[in-house]
């Protein structure tokens, strides 16, 4: 009776084991579908398992002894390869995949048309675009992974970019004022497409300025730069047919927004331009030649002709 009984509870036992590995098994084996780039925080296991369940990926507290056992979750963006796989797979590429990592430069004087084309070419992502203003991208060397989504790629963007507009404006100005800062940022672009390097662009700045002030035309060719025009040469005839107002041969004051992305150096200089009371200034080999009259421009423009 009492063997019957031992036979009866082994019996009992190996069905529930059963039962839990069939369990186990058609719980590893269904399908999960995620996006195929992931960004993983750094971080302990459980930490890393929160933020992801947060983020809208199909993964739980359970799945901790399972991703134990293949290692420790990667830190960063990785690239899962596909959108569709088992739950065991995807637990597995949590801690083995990399990103594929390009590299996009984001230069100062540079517009968003050509950087959303580097970022499109790069990514492989037709049409890339981000509502993201003029002027606003932190110029910098970003590394984003194949695979990224646009929205991702967008917010990435934005949010670094925000953090270093703030700590700027919050060192010139005392706060985050937006438009406050929004108009020295379309002056700094000015200064960024106009100024040959930095040691100008205090200088460009007063000429922009003390302009203003006079209520002068600002007659800048670097505004005409804007958008797909980032590289096309300012000609008469571009001048005289261009009835944007980012033509400030043809209309007052400040272009509606910034002309291209710009430099802590430029925005630096449009929040304290040099102390002259120059109007003018010529390109004159590979700097500028200023002057406070229009007489003295002309010599400038003499001067630099002969040369």
């Amino acid at each position: 009776m009492k063997e019957k009984y031992k036979i009866t509870k082994i019996i009992a036992v190996i069905e529930v084991l059963l039962i839990f590995i069939i369990f186990i098994l058609f719980y590893l084996t269904r399908e999960v579908k995620t996006s195929r780039v992931v960004y993983v925080p750094s971080g302990n296991t459980n930490y890393t398992i929160k933020t992801l369940q947060k983020n809208g990926l199909d993964i739980n507290m359970a799945d901790f002894f399972f991703i134990r056992l293949f290692g420790y979750p990667q830190a960063g963006w990785i690239d899962l390869k596909s959108t569709t796989m088992t739950k065991l797979d995807f637990l597995r590429k949590l801690t083995h995949s990399k990103a594929a990592i390009v590299k996009i430069i984001a230069i100062p004087g540079e517009t968003n048309y050509f950087i959303y084309k580097q970022i499109g070419k790069k990514l492989k992502i037709k049409n890339f675009y981000c509502n993201i203003e003029e002027g606003f991208i932190k110029p910098d060397t970003y590394f984003l992974p194949i695979g990224m989504e646009r929205k991702r790629v967008c917010q990435y963007l934005y949010d670094i970019s925000l953090r270093w507009h703030r700590q700027i404006s919050k060192k010139f100005l005392g706060v985050w004022n937006y438009p406050q800062y929004k108009t020295k940022l379309i002056i700094a672009s000015l200064i960024q497409k106009e100024a040959a390097n930095v040691k100008e662009m205090p200088y460009i700045s007063a000429v922009i300025n003390n302009r203003l002030q006079k209520h002068m035309k600002l007659q800048l060719d670097g505004a005409l730069n804007y958008g797909k025009y980032s590289h096309t040469k300012i000609t008469p005839s571009r001048l005289r047919h261009d009835n944007s107002r980012f033509n400030t041969y043809k209309y007052f004051g400040l272009p509606p927004e910034p002309v291209c992305i710009v430099s802590k150096e430029a925005i630096k200089a449009a929040f304290f331009p040099a102390k002259v009371k120059y109007l003018y200034f010529v390109k004159c080999g590979k700097t500028h030649r200023f002057a406070v009259t229009y007489k003295g421009h002309i010599k400038n423009i003499r001067r630099c002709s002969r040369k």
